[in-house]
């Protein structure tokens, strides 16, 4: 967390995201260099996301991708309103 506050900081969120994409590699028993290959990310970049959390997002999705976890990315900004396609498109909604 931010040195003075009980707030994640991005900064925050990028370590974190960084470490946990780390156990996975690990858990997928993949070095470094044959999470690059499979992933088609470069080696470098990896060291620096594990190192910093610092990657471009399609490196970060390429990753996850390898990993199995791809369709997570799509949770995280899933709307939280339980409206349907129906409803969306309606009459009753139209103004």
């Amino acid at each position: 967390m931010g040195k003075y506050s009980l707030n994640k900081t991005p900064v925050d969120v990028l370590h974190n995201l960084a470490s946990k994409v780390k156990v996975l590699r690990k858990e997928y028993a993949l070095t470094q260099p044959e999470l690059a290959k499979r992933s088609g990310v470069s080696i470098g970049s990896i060291r620096r996301f594990e190192q910093t959390g610092q990657i471009s997002l399609v490196s970060l999705l390429r990753l996850l991708n390898v990993l199995g976890r791809l369709n997570d990315m799509e949770e995280i900004l899933k709307s939280n309103k339980k409206e349907n396609i129906e409803n969306l498109f309606s009459d009753k909604t139209r103004k």
